[in-house]
């Protein structure tokens, strides 16, 4: 059994490569059972968890592991950490443990840039961006590798991250314009696509500045009771999902509307897995929004793509 490293990970990879794995491996079947999330402790002020993710296709069995430990990085740990372990699925043999955090960071984005590929007008050319944690700098490369995007809007709170992340940006890709800019009317009303990958427990604009054709990448939130985005902007859109069963099960963004009675589950349109054959034809004017909350057969497919190029 091979052990495969952070580093590994990411020099073996590419979004153009992540993504193609992913769209050809969503179109086949798989076993994918709801994701398991496990509280350690009653204590409603202590949010520490334990996950297990398993996925399978024909060629591959896995589990992704993670430990979430919010307060960590107040005592030197990292907040979460996480491996992949992967079998044969001929014989069930074990052929790699994978480090799952770097994958979990390509794999996020890679299914976020998926679902635009489907779903947002292919002449987007403005790319607003709330968010300057981890995920930001592979969330917006993995955006700006499938449409012809010209600026990017960074929006959050920590100022010195945004201008971090506009130095490393800027250098990276010349000729895109990167700028820094609040949630106004303005600001969301001109954008093509928002992407949010933050903790926000509050909607992080009003849906109704959104412009005809807009199209919305909701990340962040994994929490009944909160999201990103109001229930306006899910009530103007088309809704697609990464995963029916998941979304519904922990997505503030799409339960808050149904608990209001603006929307049922039948609202969802189609997930992920369904978006290559699926009947949905954008017209220019429809707005359209793609909630994701991680799925394993994500995890799977990249995992599997990582071992098959670094061994």
């Amino acid at each position: 059994m091979h052990i495969i490293s952070e580093q590994q990970v990411h020099s073996s990879l590419s979004f153009k490569a992540v993504i193609e794995a992913l769209k050809i491996g969503f179109a086949k079947p798989a076993g994918t059972p709801p994701r398991q999330v496990f509280p350690l402790t009653e204590d409603a002020n202590n949010h520490d968890a334990f996950a297990v993710l398993p996925a399978w296709n024909n060629e591959v069995i896995g589990v992704k592991s993670f430990t979430y430990f919010p307060s960590n990085t107040e005592k030197g740990f990292k907040s979460l950490y996480s491996k992949i372990m992967l079998f044969d699925r001929q014989h069930g043999e074990p052929l790699a443990l994978i480090d799952g955090t770097s994958v979990t960071f390509w794999r996020t984005a890679s299914v976020s840039a998926l679902a635009s590929s489907y779903l947002s007008r292919p002449d987007s050319r403005h790319l607003v961006f709330f968010g300057s944690g981890n995920l930001a700098l592979y969330m917006i490369e993995a955006h700006l590798s499938v449409r012809p995007i010209e600026k990017v809007t960074l929006v959050a709170r920590d100022k010195a991250k945004v201008a971090s992340l506009i130095s490393t940006l800027s250098i990276k890709f010349k000729g895109i314009e990167f700028i820094s800019e609040n949630a106004n009317e303005a600001t969301i009303n001109s954008a093509d696509i928002v992407s949010c990958a933050t903790g926000s427990h509050e909607p992080l604009f009003d849906g109704a500045w959104l412009k005809p054709g807009a199209h919305v990448d909701l990340i962040g939130n994994h929490h009944k009771q909160h999201r990103e985005c109001d229930s306006i902007t899910v009530t103007r859109s088309k809704l697609f999902v990464d995963s029916r069963v998941n979304v519904l099960n922990e997505a503030g963004e799409v339960l808050i509307p149904i608990s209001e009675g603006l929307i049922d589950s039948s609202f969802v349109v189609a997930e992920l897995s369904e978006l290559h054959d699926v009947s949905f034809v954008r017209s220019g004017d429809d707005i359209t929004v793609f909630k994701s909350v991680g799925m394993a057969l994500s995890d799977l497919l990249t995992a599997h793509l990582v071992y098959r190029l670094v061994l």
